[in-house]
């Protein structure tokens, strides 16, 4: 069985910077693309980038762009979100996904329950 797993959450000043990763397993995690997503507190999840298996072409969402760079290594099966000039409205639970889908112009071909979703890592960003 196949799975994703999150790390690198944690609490950040406005401004600060922080690096996730999302190791997969048991599945051959290069021949997919891979996304991250967040969902704050009563609020819908948002994915807010995502990257295809080999070619490097990266999306996301505006509310990240500019501050957020998505990256993978495929020898060690991790796709990382490189986060940085936080704002406390980017505070939620950070979880990734993987899929055998396009990346086009947004990431909205990632739909659960297809592929692989991991369980999150929280993000606090502090005023």
């Amino acid at each position: 069985q196949g799975q994703l797993v999150e790390s690198g959450g944690g609490l950040v000043q406005t401004g600060g910077s922080l690096r996730l990763s999302c190791t997969a397993s048991s599945f051959s995690f290069h021949f997919y693309a891979a996304a991250w997503f967040r969902q704050a507190p009563g609020k819908e999840p948002e994915a807010i980038a995502c990257i295809t298996s080999n070619t490097g072409k990266t999306v996301y969402a505006d509310s990240v762009k500019g501050r957020f760079t998505i990256s993978r290594d495929n020898a060690k099966k991790t796709v990382y979100l490189q986060m940085g000039s936080l704002k406390p409205e980017d505070t939620g639970n950070y979880y990734c996904a993987a899929d055998l889908v396009a990346v086009e112009f947004k990431c909205s071909a990632f739909i659960r329950p297809s592929g692989y979703w991991g369980q999150g890592t929280q993000v606090t960003v502090s005023s």
